[in-house]
């Protein structure tokens, strides 16, 4: 006979529990049981390695066992954070009526889903740092992005190729990304996996869906009045954005009141190394400065994510990054206008998040009187910039919104000294409703009232020791010794007794009790309701709110940039038509901070242009600061177009629109790649980009490979860059000493080296770039410093003389007969007089003074006379 199979029987509450987490099965679900907030099963044992609190189980022994952890509701702020930053989607449960009220299982439901990406909650956000949500759409040919933070309303969208694409992600740091379930593995082979994802069905990603999402939430009847109409792409990838919000439980948004192109022609174009190669925000180093710790000078939130994007999207229109330059001369040159400014953007709050928060409901009243309080810091920094005799801060000051009726209002609504809750109560200032006086009158003068009474009874009974008091058993009552208790009035109500006393109640105080209970629970309902009425009201200036921010954060960083100038002594750039960089007495902005106390930072001047200077090739030693100079150049460069000053005594520049580096090894092992093949990849990304108004900065191309590869791969770049019709400005340090006579073939190419003096053992770095080529690159002498055993370096030393000796040697013959032979090929059916120019230039070549470089040119040279 066959045995029925035994069904494992579930509680309500577990029933209840398994119906909500069946909808969230993806998120991390805290499921609110009295004042507890716990996991079960799989979410129990995540929750409990990641928060560090105890595992226990639920039923243990019982069919229905299950893990089980938990924390104290009022620590979700502590540990919800904790869950989010280690990438888990979190489903908050609540109740949703009052136990008390009912008989059967208390209602329950998901009140936000809080996500890597999706959150307002203000111990989840960085107050300097924004909390992007991306999604990434998968086109035919080119990609789609949209960013959003929800805590500030920042909507932005663009569209391009993968590398673009893969460079936004990298300047936006976002902290979750949407991508379609079938473009996981694309997504994973074109940006790694360091990012948070998550996967969304291919139906979101549809052009008529994200069309009729943005319009129907925008409340217009096209796209077109935002500028990305066109963005086919862009406007798919933000329909999942919204449907993300909506899905997460988001749907007061109504602070996103608009979306932006990001305008990729608009801003210098990083690629995604040259961005880690400069270190501008971050950096692979742990314990590196980079260049935004330096010159982050900015007093608000806003201020400080602003400067961020600014550095990630510098300027190439030179007409605003001068406009930006003037603002920040006057405050340099008006040093008290610029502290006043100061002091006011000290004293306001994050405006962005905290509009947010009232068009989300999630604000408390604290925080409305902080809005407040940063409108009126506005005031006197409207008036300093209308006063200004500069015309950008004018446009500001006359931009600004001085928001006299929204400042009125709250300060007339709340108390100045507002909770941080509104269940706190005393939010609502005195005098807004009649009613809410009235019953705060009944419950903040109970005890005079029944001080009143106890002395009316006291006299009417002749008990001069009776006392009135309150439990939560009968409420109030009046004790009297038993000594007077033939003196109790028949009306009043024996309730207890005690050894010495008897308690009592009357009608009188039952009625008193039910007025005071009914008045703090009333007293409650009405601020809560007023201060919701209110919230509702201040929403109608989110706009202005938002604009006032936006304009806050510009004069912060222009403010920032003064300051900057003022502590280091940053000049203002020239920037002018030309297509010419000229930096004398240049510093490495993060270098020279870093240097000990009192000791000088060695300037440098650096000249390119694109008739006699196109090129500089730097040689000198390890250690000598070529890296540094390169590095610095770029730094300079960007600093200018971010409308910075810069660290100088005087730069003149053209616009730059794009800024290449190639700088350091940096191997990408995990994707199978050595550092040779990366560099090569990282190079030939930028000879296949470059324009004529490209930085370029190269070090040390070539010296993942063997010697004479790396010659000739170095020379073929410096050669093709030379060569190119757009003649861009670059840099190119390398160790190779033998690319020095490439300057005599090349007229834009100029030799310089960062000077050494040599002195009897050892070697001291000048770090100063001069004209003219190093002999040789030390590389002994570092080895040296760095500690390496005596017999390495001796031995190094002997071979070193012994190659050095043997350089016009077998190597270099070798050289020669193959150049030689390939010479002879080239002979044949060729006409009569390129071939006597041919003979001519071989018969005087000097065989045995002619490096193997040398050769491989003359043997261009002639290939190139073929061509012809």
């Amino acid at each position: 006979m066959a045995s029925k199979e035994k069904t494992v029987k579930e509680t309500p509450l577990m029933k209840q529990y398994n119906a909500i987490k069946d909808k969230y099965p993806d998120a991390c679900l805290l499921f609110r049981v009295g004042d507890f907030y716990e996991t079960f099963g799989e979410d129990a044992v995540r929750a409990a390695g990641i928060l560090g609190i105890t595992l226990t189980k639920r039923g243990a022994g019982s069919e229905t066992e299950t893990a089980l952890a938990g924390f104290p509701h009022h620590s979700l702020n502590t540990y919800l954070p904790k869950l989010v930053k280690a990438g888990l989607r979190v489903a908050i449960c609540d109740q949703l009526e009052d136990p008390k009220m009912t008989k059967t299982i208390v209602k329950r439901g998901v009140t936000e889903l809080v996500t890597p990406g999706v959150s307002m909650n203000d111990e989840v956000l960085h107050s300097k740092s924004n909390n992007f949500l991306a999604s990434v759409y998968f086109g035919r040919k080119i990609l789609g992005i949209s960013f959003l933070d929800v805590s500030t309303g920042e909507f932005l969208t663009a569209q391009g190729n993968e590398e673009y694409i893969d460079k936004l992600l990298q300047n936006f740091s976002p902290s979750e990304v949407l991508v379609a379930k079938t473009e996981k593995a694309n997504f994973k082979a074109a940006f790694g996996d360091d990012y948070h994802t998550f996967y969304l069905e291919d139906w979101v990603f549809k052009e008529d869906y994200a069309f009729e999402s943005l319009t129907s939430h925008f409340g217009t009847n096209s796209l077109k009045g935002f500028g990305v109409e066109e963005l086919h792409e862009g406007v798919i990838a933000s329909g999942a954005v919204l449907y993300y919000l909506s899905e997460t439980q988001h749907n007061r948004v109504q602070h996103i009141t608009a979306i932006q192109r990001i305008a990729e022609d608009a801003y210098v174009w990083m690629d995604r190394f040259t961005i880690r190669n400069l270190e501008l925000y971050q950096s692979n180093n742990p314990n590196a400065v980079t260049l935004l710790d330096v010159i982050d000078r900015t007093l608000s939130p806003m201020g400080s994510r602003l400067l961020k994007r600014w550095l990630a999207l510098p300027l190439k229109d030179a007409n605003k990054v001068r406009a930006r330059h003037e603002v920040v001369a006057y405050l340099k040159e008006n040093k008290s206008i610029l502290t006043r400014i100061q002091q006011q953007i000290k004293q306001i709050s994050d405006l962005e998040r905290l509009i947010s928060k009232i068009a989300t409901g999630k604000v408390s009243p604290r925080e409305v009187v902080n809005l407040k309080d940063s409108l009126e810091a506005i005031v006197p920094i409207k008036q300093l910039a209308l006063e200004s005799k500069n015309d950008a801060l004018k446009a500001i000051g006359d931009s600004l919104h001085a928001c006299e009726l929204l400042r009125e209002k709250i300060k007339t609504t709340l108390n100045p000294e507002a909770p941080v809750a509104i269940n706190k109560g005393n939010a609502i200032a005195k005098g807004i409703h009649p009613e809410l006086d009235e019953l705060r009158a009944i419950a903040y003068s109970g005890k005079e009232y029944l001080e009143g009474i106890e002395r009316r009874e006291s006299a009417a009974t002749g008990i001069s020791s009776l006392k009135i008091s309150f439990n939560n058993v009968f409420g109030y009552y009046i004790e009297v010794r038993n000594t007077h208790k033939d003196k109790v009035p028949a009306e009043w109500i024996r309730k207890q007794t005690l050894v010495n006393a008897e308690r009592y109640i009357t009608e009188e105080l039952k009625e008193y009790e039910t007025k005071i209970l009914g008045a703090e629970e009333k007293i409650h309902h009405l601020e809560t309701q007023l201060f919701e009425q209110l919230v509702v009201w201040i929403a109608t200036y989110i706009k202005p709110v938002q604009l006032n921010a936006s304009l806050i954060a510009q004069m912060d960083c222009l403010a920032s940039f003064a300051q900057l100038a003022i502590e280091n002594k940053y000049v203002c750039p020239e920037i002018d038509d030309s297509f010419d960089l000229e930096i004398k007495e240049g510093r490495h902005p993060v270098i020279e901070k870093q240097l000990p106390v009192g000791t000088p930072y060695i300037t440098n001047d650096v000249f390119l242009d694109r008739e006699s200077q196109q090129l500089i090739m730097i040689t000198g030693p390890n250690m000598s600061g070529k890296s540094a100079i390169l590095r610095q150049t770029a730094l300079i460069v960007l600093l200018a177009q971010m409308g910075s000053f810069v660290p100088a005594q005087s730069v003149r520049m053209g616009v730059v629109d794009k800024i290449f580096t190639r700088v350091g090894a940096s191997d990408n092992i995990s994707m199978g790649e050595s550092t040779f093949m990366v560099e090569m990849n990282e190079t030939a990304s930028i000879l296949n980009n470059l324009s004529d108004r490209s930085l370029i900065l190269l070090d040390e191309i070539g010296r993942g490979t063997s010697t004479y590869d790396g010659i000739s791969i170095a020379w073929a770049i410096a050669e093709f860059l030379h060569e190119h019709p757009a003649k861009p400005k670059t840099l190119f340090a390398t160790h190779y000493h033998e690319l020095n006579e490439m300057q005599d073939i090349y007229t834009r190419i100029q030799n310089f080296n960062v000077s050494v003096k040599e002195l009897k053992d050892t070697v001291l770095f000048i770090r100063k770039l001069v004209k003219g080529g190093s002999a040789h690159s030390f590389g002994i002498h570092v080895a040296k410093m760095a500690g390496m055993p005596q017999t390495v370096i001796q031995k190094a030393q002997k071979l070193l003389k012994k190659l050095e000796k043997d350089h016009s040697g077998e190597a270099l013959g070798n050289a020669k007969a193959s150049a030689k032979d390939e010479l002879q090929l080239s002979f044949f059916n060729l006409d009569d007089p390129l071939l006597e120019e041919i003979k001519e230039e071989i018969v005087n070549l000097d065989i045995n003074t002619l490096t193997p470089v040398e050769a491989l040119m003359k043997l261009n040279e002639i290939k190139r006379m073929l061509v012809k």
